[in-house]
């Protein structure tokens, strides 16, 4: 067996410190999905290695991401909601026509040009292109927004893909959309939750309606498990619902293989897709503290089907609430046995490779 992360990598402040500075600020994290800022002006407010960002949509259809944070006197120009992801889907806010700041109305367009400086000019030293707002890399994959706080020195958002992006590729991701949104405080490390999810050695324990419908997730500890070719279900089954059925239509384009087999896929740091036939729970880590992670839950269904009259997903949605609360709470357990001073490491079982990846992606971080 190898040895896991240090105590002190779970419960530290001082760890979780050296993540802000070179995993959050200097990777590429998922924010959100493209839907949410539909038309121009649309914005989400969302905090990233403690700093405030604005993502916007502009006039001609781009996505810009923004510090949260005027040129002038350095106000914010848009009051923080204070919690990261919103329980409700759609932006955070809409511009009326520009983003001003609350100060002294300094004007910006949405691509973050200033605009205006009220009773200033060149006489006064202003020069409007040498202040406009600082941005942030903007990336999007799959309908998902991804934003960079050093766009300079961001390497392209592929390379942050473990398995490559064509792992997904017949799946219609960018066609796809948030039926439901459930928001869940977990009191636990976001490595904590990372490690969880990239094993099923804990899913025989933990997981007792999921293993009645995918039972190779028990058997021999879940150490046989074929991620590359996807996971079958029992005989009958197909989907991840409560009755490993459903009346919605599998995604098009799936070869028979992935309308009968589930996936999964973790894009560090925070993105984790678990992909049915007809659904996707896509699960975006929202770090806070040593042992705070909001994970925002958002169910995702072609927009075909979602438009279809008597659209209901709560087949999906109520299955994945059950075995996403049983995740949490035993994350939370960890990481509550994890403060002990008896606690100094843990140890990976050899069915838990994956979860043992976390130690190659820090380490390559110089975490």
């Amino acid at each position: 067996m190898e040895p896991t992360l240090s105590r002190g990598a779970y419960v530290s402040a001082e760890a979780y410190q050296r993540e802000q500075e070179r995993v959050f600020f200097d990777q590429w994290m998922c924010v959100g999905r493209e839907e949410e800022i539909p038309g121009a002006g649309d914005y989400l407010v969302c905090d990233v290695a403690r700093e405030s960002i604005i993502v916007t949509r502009t006039r001609s259809g781009e996505i810009k991401g923004h510090y949260n944070l005027c040129r002038h006197r350095g106000s914010r120009l848009v009051a923080d909601p204070g919690k990261p992801g919103q329980p409700s889907i759609g932006p955070t806010g809409t511009f009326a026509g520009s983003i001003q700041c609350p100060y002294h109305a300094w004007t910006y367009s949405f691509d973050g040009r200033l605009r205006a400086a009220p009773f200033l000019d060149e006489a006064d030293g202003l020069r409007r292109e040498d202040l406009p707002l600082h941005s942030v890399g903007v990336a999007t994959w799959g309908g998902f927004v991804w934003v960079h706080l050093d766009p300079e020195d961001a390497a392209p958002l592929a390379a942050q893909f473990q398995e490559g992006d064509e792992y997904l590729a017949n799946y219609p991701l960018v066609d796809l959309r948030s039926a439901v949104r459930i928001v869940y405080p977990v009191a636990a490390n976001w490595k904590a939750i990372v490690e969880n999810y990239n094993e099923c050695y804990h899913c025989g324990p933990v997981h007792p309606e999921l293993v009645d419908l995918v039972p190779a997730f028990k058997q021999r500890g879940g150490s046989d498990l074929d991620w590359a070719d996807g996971i079958p279900h029992r005989e009958g089954a197909w989907t991840f619902t409560t009755t490993g059925t459903t009346t919605r239509a599998p995604f098009p384009g799936l070869t028979p293989e992935e309308i009968e087999r589930h996936k999964g896929q973790l894009i560090y740091p925070n993105l984790m897709l678990s992909v049915s036939a007809d659904h996707i729970a896509a699960f975006t880590l929202w770090p806070h503290g040593p042992a705070a992670t909001t994970v925002v839950c958002d169910f995702l269904f072609h927009i075909d089907e979602i438009a279809t009259p008597g659209f209901d997903p709560s087949d999906a949605v109520d299955f994945w609430d059950v075995v996403n609360r049983q995740d949490w709470k035993i994350c939370e357990l960890v990481q509550q046995g994890m403060t002990s001073r008896r606690f100094t490491t843990g140890y990976y079982a050899p069915m838990e490779d994956y979860a043992m990846d976390i130690r190659r992606y820090l380490a390559e971080r110089g975490v």
